[in-house]
């Protein structure tokens, strides 16, 4: 897709804050000098065999797009894919069901959607958001000297291929099921709060969300868009319980395959790094957490802030330099 969109031409008008040149989470459209619409689309297969559950990941990752930007979630769309003469209403109901949960959670409210037959079960959503034009997040303004903090362990994608081939027992996605329903809600109220104790523009300089193409791949386009090197401690990741023993057994999705031949030269690993963790950073993560390029001198009061909101986690995994030879630098 980032090769398709490199070859059109970018779409130019003065209420486009942000558009599709810098790979970011969502759409930014300004309405007046204080409303900004926050917009984006996201569903996927089933990564469980619970629907309901399936609901409240696929949606809960469609939200995170909005948060990522730092806006708050206004209304949402259901998109549905069902193979209506193979499987019965009820587990399309269910699916419904877990979206609308996460959805009233985010305090967000559902307008309607669309739905076609297919021959594989598809949900998400797609989000509409406000956020303040003058205080949007991208993944585009990391300063040189920034912390990088991170609010989600990392294995989503290799549990719940391992539950898939059956390595896993069902019972012991129950972690990984929590991560990836869990909304980014508290990690955007904890960068807006800090935001507004400094005032604008504020410390965060750059933030996305960690999905499909894992923490490398989505940290590449921070480094790009900032034109600078992230250097990424690769020990100090946090990873859900069995992903690092999960991982060492061989099972990944294909996705850290691509995300590797992708980066290239673009990522220099360091001589001690283990080749498997490199792997599981490259791999595809569903619903991960948000990714802060923060001001150095305010990264312990990110952190605290955080802690305060009870995001999942909130870890101090790197830092951005001056650019290198290489976009990302994994030591």
């Amino acid at each position: 897709m980032a090769q398709v969109l490199r070859q059109m031409q970018p779409v130019q008008h003065p209420d486009l804050i942000v558009g599709t040149s810098t790979f970011d989470d969502a759409g930014v459209f300004r309405l007046d000098d204080e409303t900004a619409l926050v917009q984006t689309t996201d569903f996927f297969p089933p990564l469980v065999d619970d629907p309901y559950e399936f609901g409240r990941i696929a949606a809960a990752n469609a939200l995170s797009d909005v948060y990522a930007m730092g806006g708050t979630p206004l209304t949402c769309l259901n998109l549905v894919g069902f193979p209506d003469q193979e499987l019965p209403a009820e587990v399309l109901g269910e699916i419904l069901r877990g979206g609308a949960e996460r959805a009233a959670a985010a305090g967000a409210v559902i307008v309607g959607g669309h739905s076609v037959r297919d021959a594989e079960v598809k949900y998400g959503m797609a989000v509409t958001g406000t956020v303040h034009p003058r205080r949007v997040w991208t993944n585009a303004g990391a300063v040189a000297g920034d912390v990088l903090i991170l609010t989600k362990p990392i294995g989503s994608g290799i549990l719940t291929s391992a539950a898939k081939s059956g390595r896993l027992p069902v019972e012991e996605l129950a972690e990984t099921i929590e991560t990836m329903t869990g909304l980014n809600k508290p990690g955007r109220d904890a960068g807006v709060a800090l935001c507004r104790a400094t005032g604008e523009p504020g410390p965060i300089h750059a933030c996305t969300d960690i999905t499909g193409f894992g923490l490398l791949g989505h940290a590449f386009e921070l480094a790009e868009g900032a034109g600078l090197t992230l250097e990424i401690e690769a020990e100090g990741v946090p990873l859900l319980v069995r992903a690092r023993e999960m991982a060492e057994a061989g099972v990944l999705t294909r996705a850290h395959k691509s995300t590797l031949a992708y980066l290239g030269d673009a990522l220099l690993v360091g001589d001690g790094v283990d080749p498997t963790l490199v792997r599981i950073l490259a791999d595809a993560q569903t619903s991960g957490g948000l990714l802060f390029a923060v001001a150095g001198d305010q990264a312990d009061a990110l952190l605290a802030l955080l802690g305060e909101h009870r995001a999942q986690c909130a870890v101090r995994i790197g830092r951005v330099r001056p650019r290198e030879a290489a976009a990302i630098r994994l030591v």
